[in-house]
């Protein structure tokens, strides 16, 4: 069984992001199991809380579900041209201590995917994900790009993925990424 660990970059109930993960959680092959995680509880990072108390438990419980991942995919929103700082915070937290980079992200099979009511799609924050993920030294899959423009005509009003040419884009890009999460560092 390949795990991949799906992080929304959302707080959002009706978040479209986490709502992309759910449909690539049923879109996903028979051998795939994909996990949703929340970046809920997880405080703003200041180093003399982390000195005073250690790691938050919220952020140590993401921390393991990436370590027993074999990939993870980050479904990022895009605001004001950039990535939301509650998904950056969250990693933040995760490089905590500087020790536990190696565990958590060295040579760990990462991708971003992300969906927003703009016709523009959400290149630019993916794009900025990019220069954070090699300087963690995780192995990026480029293999394909998931950019889900017009999500609010894409999904229906449980949060269902309807539209049918999104629902395969999404179906091949979790096959290529979980065939890509499966092969070793070379």
């Amino acid at each position: 069984m390949i795990k991949l660990l799906g992080i929304s970059g959302s707080l959002r109930k009706q978040s479209f992001n986490t709502a992309l993960l759910n449909a690539a959680k049923t879109l996903a092959p028979a051998d795939v199991q994909i996990e949703i995680a929340t970046l809920h509880g997880i405080p703003l990072y200041d180093g003399d809380m982390e000195e005073a108390s250690g790691i938050p438990e919220a952020v140590t419980t993401l921390k393991q579900k990436i370590i027993a991942s074999d990939g993870v995919i980050i479904a990022t929103p895009e605001y004001n041209g950039g990535f939301p700082g509650v998904l950056k915070n969250a990693t933040d937290w995760l490089s905590r201590p500087p020790a536990d980079i190696a565990q958590v992200f060295n040579g760990r099979a990462f991708t971003v995917i992300g969906a927003t009511p703009s016709g523009f799609g959400t290149i630019l924050a993916q794009d900025a994900w990019l220069r954070i993920l090699r300087q963690l030294g995780t192995r990026y899959w480029a293999g394909g790009r998931l950019l889900l423009s017009r999500a609010h005509e894409a999904f229906d009003d449980q949060g269902r993925l309807v539209d049918q040419r999104s629902r395969e884009e999404l179906e091949k890009f979790i096959q290529g990424f979980a065939q890509f999460a499966t092969k070793t560092q070379s």
